[in-house]
C-alpha cells in the first residue's frame, strides 16, 4: 500500500497541472451541453478520472474523480487504450468484463473498434458502462518531458443519446482538447 500511495502523489502535480489547465474548457463544455464532462488519464490499464462536471440535464453515471473504471467499456478509457503501448491494450484485453449487455468482450472486435478510435480521432460507447448513458471522447495531446507529442488523457462528454449531435460534440471536444494541450505545451519548462 505505501509504494501504490507513493505513486500516485507522484502523479499529483501532472494531475494539478492538467486539471487547472483543462477547468475553462471543461466548463465550457459542460455550459454548451449540460452533460456530464470528464477528464481522465491512463492508469495501467484503467482509466483514471481526476475530473468530473455534471449538472442537472446529466445522465446518470458511475465515475467520480479519483474513481478507476476498466479502459475497455468507456468513451474516454477507448481514447487512451488506443493511443498505449502494445502490451498495454494486450493486458487490458486479456480482461474484458462484461458491465453491462452491450460491453464488449470480444478483444477481435474491440481491437478493431480501437483502430477505429486512433484513425477518426474520439471513441464512442452506447451503453457499455452504464444503461441509458453514451459517451463520446477525444485525446487531448500535449508535449511530453522529452519534447515529444503524446496523448495525456483524454476527455469525454456522456450523454443519452447522440444522434442528432454527435458531429457538433466531438467538434467542440476537439476544440477543447487542443486548447488544453496547447496550453499544457505552453506551460512546459524550455
Amino acid at each position: 500500500m505505501g509504494r501504490r500511495i507513493w505513486d500516485v502523489g507522484l502523479l499529483a502535480p501532472v494531475q494539478t497541472e492538467l486539471r487547472q489547465v483543462a477547468s475553462p474548457f471543461l466548463n465550457d463544455i459542460h455550459a454548451a451541453t449540460l452533460a456530464t464532462v470528464h477528464l481522465a488519464v491512463r492508469d495501467r490499464t484503467h482509466v483514471l478520472y481526476i475530473e468530473r462536471l455534471s449538472g442537472r440535464a446529466s445522465v446518470p453515471v458511475v465515475s467520480q474523480v479519483g474513481t478507476r473504471l476498466p479502459m475497455h467499456a468507456t468513451g474516454v478509457g477507448k481514447v487512451l487504450l488506443a493511443h498505449a503501448p502494445e502490451q498495454v491494450r494486450d493486458r487490458a484485453l486479456a480482461n474484458l468484463t462484461r458491465i453491462t449487455p452491450y460491453t464488449i468482450t470480444q478483444p477481435a472486435w474491440l481491437r478493431e473498434q480501437l483502430a477505429r478510435v486512433a484513425r477518426d480521432g474520439y471513441a464512442r460507447t452506447v451503453e457499455e458502462m452504464s444503461l441509458g448513458a453514451c459517451s463520446l471522447a477525444v485525446p487531448v495531446v500535449a508535449p511530453t518531458p522529452s519534447g515529444e507529442a503524446a496523448v495525456v488523457a483524454a476527455l469525454g462528454v456522456v450523454v443519452p443519446n447522440f444522434r442528432r449531435d454527435k458531429a457538433r460534440l466531438v467538434a467542440a471536444l476537439q476544440v477543447a482538447a487542443l486548447g488544453i494541450g496547447r496550453s499544457l505545451g505552453s506551460h512546459s519548462p524550455d
